[in-house]
């Protein structure tokens, strides 16, 4: 008797909401399906990497019709947990569940030309396998603080953590503590005791690449003797690739990486610390839309292990959840040496007498600087502390401009300006760049209008502010950190270690240089042009000020002792009064939050309300608008509208243009998660019938024409 068929379910990164039948030849592939797998599916003319999800004997089509699955992976089948999670994730974020786990694993493992010499590879004896540098080995370790070290206020954090995470089950803390406080050393000493299970791993996400080194370094000095791996997009693509199969194996016990890490398949996690748990960083903005901090709680609950969120400007839904006892909370209010919080100074840039006058002897050229800043330079040079100064503007310029005919360096396929940046920075010569479509052309030696030859800058970036400080101070020692300093070498590090070296007087920097760092000898913080931040359409914007400033003042004064000044920050603005700087004044944080939560919850907006964004392109803004016009008609028309949903017009988005393609987006709203959630799946079902994908079917003749669309939970910005 003939044995029936195996019939395996393969999703692949494809923008398509099903998966795909092929029949297990277990023969040839030496095995039987196992859920999980990753395997080799020929895709049209194409052949795919794809992962299992259901294994039959049967299928809805003719078994003859099917093609077979082509090779399996040498790794063991992905755990159940991250099934979950990655399902999890492909159904709240509205994503196909292959574009949701697919992207998430290494290229290595994403070519099947490595399989066989990876499979070859890991049969080899271990002394065959080529030399292997311990990954200890390249790293410094340094920051051990025993927890006889830690101050009460410590002791009492990690106490309390130790308490949860020795009952083994879900539960969520949020260590809210000052900038300096300590937190590092608490949540570190609190997975020594998680780690002592040989077996257990631990999960760290940092938000930005720029934090890991730092990091990196701290952990290997509290666990010298586990195994940790890195994982982040700045990692070699073969690096990345065994750092990942060791941990779905579960021979790394620690894996610190950014938001991706999130993913991350480990077998045998009991805990997990999300720092810096407020940072923006953590939603991903292409792809599947996903915030890393909350599938990192969903992660937690569903295998029941404690998470902590570590900030020291929590973000308002964590602090609210923290208020209404669903988060413990744990407070670190005072700096781990006890030195005071950093003083702040709000310069005033409407008042006279805080600016120089041209006949000033004192004034620093070519430095638009106001005077107590310049003042506060001087003094903290002359008592041999670094000062950094931040502006979150990289580039020479942010517009050129033609004095005779006002002629602006326009982006031709954005609607933005080109910003200038000096010879060195993106080439031999100057040239003008398009921060949003990566448009570089070389700068104009005349007006393209009129022919005039007098070409100026408006405005200044890293790369102006770094020369005229240069002028100003020429025997200071002065460092440029920003993406364009960074690309060059090693990437950023070796700058920040120039820093802790104390080989830099003053750093001028974006906001890199704004969090995380423990600068030891920073004695003097700026920061310019913070009002470009403060109005904006995006009603989180001055949360995300708030943040940010309280982050980089923390950088000042750090390494100060019981009773000693923790430096100062000098922030120079046109509003004063603003609740932003008052709050600010004071380091009231709680203050402040509860200040945004009243003015949020009048205007109904997250996260009293939910949100969902239905994003539409085409190559004109009226095609988008009118995509998102026809879309909302046949929605309400369709009586998916309940009560306390709310779809607002179609509007075009900030950015209305990017690399030539206009945008349009319409905002949906409800009082109730799970009622916004039906909402958008009968968005997604609806525009999945008009589409191939994720692209309207409509021609060139339509009314619409072709649209690409995507559908976005829980937006950071709008």
């Amino acid at each position: 008797m003939m044995s029936p068929p195996i019939v395996v379910q393969v999703v692949v990164d494809k923008p398509l909401a099903q998966g795909f039948d092929y029949v297990w030849d277990a023969e040839k592939l030496g095995s039987d399906p196992e859920i999980g797998q990753l395997v080799e599916v020929p895709f049209g003319r194409s052949k795919l990497v794809g992962l299992i999800i259901k294994v039959s004997t049967h299928s809805v089509y003719e078994i003859d019709k099917l093609r077979n699955v082509l090779q399996i992976a040498p790794l063991p089948p992905l755990d159940g947990s991250i099934l979950r999670l990655t399902n999890f994730a492909s159904q709240y974020y509205i994503h196909g569940l292959g574009e949701t786990v697919i992207p998430a694993i290494p290229q290595m493992w994403k070519k099947p030309s490595n399989w066989k010499k990876i499979d070859e590879q890991q049969h080899l004896p271990e002394e065959k396998r080529g030399k292997q540098k311990k990954s200890t080995e390249l790293v410094d370790v340094d920051g051990f603080i025993q927890e006889e070290q830690l101050n009460e206020a410590q002791k009492k954090a990690l106490k309390q953590l130790c308490i949860g995470g020795a009952q083994q089950k879900f539960s969520v803390s949020l260590l809210h503590g000052q900038t300096g406080s300590g937190k590092t050393a608490v949540f570190l000493n609190w997975l020594q005791s998680i780690l002592r299970d040989e077996n257990s791993q631990a999960l760290i996400l940092v938000p930005e690449i720029n934090l890991t080194p730092q990091l990196e370094r701290r952990v290997r000095a509290y666990f010298p003797n586990k195994r940790m791996v890195v994982l982040h997009s700045g990692v070699s693509e073969k690096k990345r690739g065994i750092a990942w199969q060791e941990a779905v194996i579960g021979k790394a016990q620690i894996v610190l990486g950014t938001r991706l890490a999130a993913l991350t398949p480990m077998p045998n996690l009991r805990a997990i610390v999300v720092d810096e748990e407020h940072d923006a960083s953590y939603k991903q903005q292409d792809g599947i839309r996903y915030s890393a901090r909350d599938l990192a709680v969903w992660r937690a609950h569903d295998t029941k292990i404690p998470i902590l969120l570590s900030s020291a400007t929590p973000s308002l839904e964590t602090w609210m959840a923290a208020k209404a006892g669903r988060y413990q909370s744990l407070r670190l209010d005072q700096r781990a040496q006890g030195a005071s919080l950093p003083k702040v100074h709000l310069v005033n840039t409407r008042d006279p007498q805080n600016q120089f006058s041209p006949g000033d002897l004192d004034k620093p050229p070519k430095l638009s600087l106001s005077k107590p800043l310049v003042r506060a330079i001087n003094t903290s040079l002359q008592s041999q502390k670094q000062c950094l100064v931040l502006i979150n503007r990289r580039g020479y310029s942010p517009v050129l401009s033609c004095s005779a005919c006002s002629w602006l360096s326009k982006c031709p396929q954005c609607s933005s300006y080109t910003v200038m940046h000096k010879a060195g920075a993106l080439g031999r010569n100057p040239t003008l760049s398009c921060h949003h479509c990566g448009l570089v052309k070389p700068v104009p030696t005349h007006c393209p209008d009129c022919g005039n030859a007098d070409l100026k800058g408006l405005g200044q970036g890293t790369q102006k502010l770094e020369d005229s400080v240069e002028q100003a101070w020429p025997n200071a020692r002065v460092l440029r950190i920003d993406t364009d300093s960074s690309r060059k070498g090693k990437g950023a590090e070796p700058l920040f270690q120039e820093i802790h070296e104390g080989n830099v007087d003053i750093v001028v920097g974006t906001q890199m240089i704004a969090k995380g760092h423990d600068f030891q000898n920073i004695g003097m913080v700026a920061v310019l042009d913070a009002d470009s931040r403060l109005f904006s359409q995006d009603f989180r914007a001055a949360e995300r000020l708030f943040a940010q400033l309280v982050q980089v003042a923390g950088r000042a004064g750090r390494n100060g002792k019981e009773g000693e000044r923790g430096g100062e920050i000098y922030i120079e603005t046109q509003f004063p009064e603003s609740a932003v700087y008052q709050y600010l004044l004071r380091h009231d944080v709680d203050g402040f939050l509860s200040h945004i939560a009243v003015d949020r919850e009048e205007a109904k907006l997250p996260p009293f309300s939910y949100q969902g964004l239905v994003y539409a392109e085409a190559k004109s803004l009226e095609k988008a608008i009118g995509f998102l016009i026809s879309l909302k008609r046949r929605v309400m028309a369709r009586g998916h509208m309940g009560q306390g949903v709310r779809v607002y017009d179609p509007v075009p988005r900030s950015m209305v243009k990017v690399a030539g393609v206009a945008r349009a987006q319409l905002v949906v709203e409800s009082d109730d998660r799970k009622q916004l959630q039906e909402v958008l799946d009968a968005i997604n079902l609806d525009l999945r019938e008009i589409s191939q994908g994720r692209i309207s079917k409509g021609g060139k003749d339509s009314k619409e024409g072709q649209v690409r669309w995507l559908i976005e939970r829980d937006p950071i910005s709008i």
